[in-house]
């Protein structure tokens, strides 16, 4: 979605994200950071951030309230475009400030409707606003494939809100199973302009390219589907 912050949002965010971590400091965010949004069932958080974020990452959950206030205010007016696309979505969950210097990346993995794909609400879709681009590198992708090891059931039809035929993404869609990672499949990268989105669905495997030189910066939050 083209033009969900505006460029003096987006020259206002990446100054004051700036502050915050001359203010706090970089470490903290990043090597001394001990929680992560990711979870894989059987691994403790370290062992998740060294799967998802191998050789680290910024990442700050608690934003000033003048960010939260730009970023809100950008959802509420995007919010028919994206419906238009995504006609289940009728919230997002709070944002996230993500950064990666050199050498560091996300691993490919796919979300899942989390949390529970029977339940309410549903997870549905994730979305990314950058307000800084690497000079080289830190680009965001997409993986598609055809094979039939990505899904592991169509056995939903007893929940609610789900066509006949719906597939669920297998469990350990990421690089700490063997199946993923062996799994063929194509790489789509792409760099928006600084203040698009980049809207896409929980059941999408999906990644970062390393950082080779500079600072890749983007806020990141999740669609939600309610009852």
């Amino acid at each position: 979605m083209e033009s969900f912050l505006s460029p003096t949002d987006v020259e206002h965010l990446a100054t004051v994200m700036d502050e915050v971590l001359a203010s706090a400091g970089t470490h903290r965010f990043d090597r001394d950071r001990v929680s992560t949004m990711h979870e894989i069932p059987g691994l403790t958080a370290a062992e998740a951030k060294a799967v998802y974020e191998p050789t680290g990452r910024i990442e700050i959950a608690e934003l000033p309230p003048s960010v939260t206030a730009i970023l809100d205010r950008a959802t509420n007016c995007a919010m028919p475009t994206i419906r238009r696309a995504m006609p289940s979505v009728t919230a997002l969950r709070p944002w996230t400030y993500v950064e990666y210097r050199t050498g560091q990346h996300i691993t490919p993995h796919a979300d899942g409707i989390a949390l529970d794909p029977h339940t309410w609400p549903r997870q549905v879709g994730g979305i990314g606003v950058p307000i800084r681009h690497a000079d080289v590198g830190g680009d965001f992708y997409v993986e598609t494939t055809g094979a039939a090891e990505i899904w592991a059931s169509t056995d939903v039809t007893d929940a609610a809100g789900y066509a006949t035929g719906m597939s669920l993404i297998h469990d350990g869609a990421d690089n700490s199973s063997a199946w993923f990672r062996d799994l063929p499949r194509t790489r789509w990268t792409v760099r928006p302009r600084l203040g698009d989105a980049i809207i896409y669905g929980s059941q999408l495997t999906h990644g970062t390219e390393p950082a080779t030189y500079g600072r890749a910066c983007k806020f990141i939050s999740w669609l939600l589907a309610e009852r």
